[in-house]
């Protein structure tokens, strides 16, 4: 069987955040959509990537064309939030550029901050839930530990992270231009995920005052808040608390505004006039765009945010260049495994057919001779096994050489050829 592996999806790059967050899916939703996506005709193995900055239906198919197509009307019937023609922001890798796209997302060569660690760690999440429900298989668990084992090896041996700065971090760095100094000022954390958390560990370290920390389960700010020495707020009266956040992160699952410019004017009139720096970390986005109309605030999602460590770009090229040929490398070496996986069925179908002819023909011949004895019939055996394996040597070893992406063999026509299937052998 054919293993084609095809990654549907869209990224920072090619859709901005209004249609991520119409694709992005919540927690408690991806475990169904990764059942109904491994379900669909053609598709044998599948895997979900939900992130602020991408959305990936990573696939092992075996129907070609008609696979992909399938999986690009999936994502557009099934993930799309609202009557929005997706289809312009989409894009399909297949085979070998399938491989190599997501070593690359593991790596973080494809992120908007190239060199961000945080992928990595989402990467790994999401193919433990698509593990959790049982819809990968040998291809994309061979895959997906590849790719982590890819993006270990370039931190190992370039400095690719310390050239670059993760999402977080950019986020801390913009409000240190805005504001002179963080030390006197006070910053309100809505939501207790990791990209929340993420953004607090860098203001944390950058100096900053004060914290708060809200959260719907009140219990997680409590946790999150002890860990920052920072003061835990009710999430239902963090309205009230607003006007003493110089900076406000957005952090949550929320899938409609949570601040928008009603709450900012009266935060203001209570601050009266000093600026706020708003940080909206999700997708779909916490803060209503709105809110950045307003005199005296600052609003910035995570789009806006990729343009913050340019002044590192020069240096990250350099080492993403080293990585970029890690990447090639690796992805030669699962190419190899996987073409060594298609052909094996049709090397194991070619010996037991040839042996199956061997064995008729010795039993037939046994039968027309008379008085055989045990050690003529043992040299009759290792004759005829003899002749079978040197028949086969040769076609084996062109079998198990054969290049998958140069398509030096048709494996349908080697077993049409050697009629594999009609025998039942395959």
């Amino acid at each position: 069987m054919e293993h084609d592996i095809v990654i549907v999806g869209l990224n920072h790059v090619t859709a901005p955040v209004a249609v991520r967050e119409q694709v992005a899916l919540a927690d408690d939703a991806l475990a169904d959509a990764n059942r109904r996506l491994r379900a669909i005709h053609g598709i044998d193995e599948a895997a979900i990537v939900s992130t602020c900055n991408r959305v990936e239906l990573v696939t092992c198919a075996h129907d070609g064309d008609g696979a992909v197509e399938r999986v690009r009307q999936f994502m557009q019937t099934h993930l799309a939030k609202q009557p929005l023609d997706i289809a312009p922001y989409l894009y399909t890798h297949r085979g070998r550029q399938a491989v190599r796209h997501l070593f690359r997302v593991a790596s973080s060569l494809d992120s908007m901050v190239v060199g961000e660690p945080q992928i990595l760690g989402q990467l790994k999440d999401f193919y433990a839930r698509a593990v959790e429900v049982g819809v990968t298989g040998a291809v994309l668990n061979r895959c997906f530990h590849k790719a982590f084992s890819v993006a270990k090896r370039i931190r190992t041996e370039t400095e690719i992270a310390s050239r670059a700065v993760s999402v977080s971090s950019a986020a801390v760095e913009l409000a240190t231009k805005i504001f002179d100094r963080l030390q006197d000022k006070t910053a309100l954390l809505i939501g207790a995920g990791k990209m929340g958390e993420l953004a607090a560990r860098h203001l944390m370290a950058g100096g900053v005052g004060d914290m708060m920390v809200t959260n719907r389960t009140f219990d997680h700010a409590v946790e999150l808040a002890r860990e920052f020495k920072a003061t835990p707020v009710p999430f239902d009266h963090f309205p009230r608390y607003l006007h003493l956040a110089d900076i406000v992160i957005g952090s949550t699952a929320a899938t409609s505004f949570i601040l928008t410019p009603p709450l900012i004017q009266e935060a203001l009139r209570e601050r009266k006039g000093r600026p706020m720096f708003c940080i909206d970390l999700s997708v779909p986005r916490n803060f209503d765009p709105r809110v950045n109309e307003l005199d005296n605030v600052y609003v910035y999602d995570i789009d806006d945010l990729g343009g913050v460590a340019e002044d590192n770009r020069d240096a990250r090229a350099r080492e993403a260049e080293k990585a970029e040929r890690i990447v090639e490398e690796e992805v030669e070496t699962f190419l190899r495994w996987l073409s060594h996986l298609d052909v094996v069925p049709t090397i194991v179908a070619l010996r037991d057919k040839a042996e199956a002819i061997r064995r008729g023909e010795l039993e037939k011949t046994l039968r027309q001779l008379k008085d055989v004895s045990p050690r003529e019939r043992e040299a009759l055996e290792s004759l005829t096994a003899a002749i079978v394996n040197k028949i086969l040597h040769a076609p084996i070893a062109c079998l198990k050489r054969q290049d998958r992406e140069t398509g030096t063999f048709d494996l349908d026509a080697i077993r049409r050829l050697f009629r594999l299937e009609e025998s039942g052998d395959a």
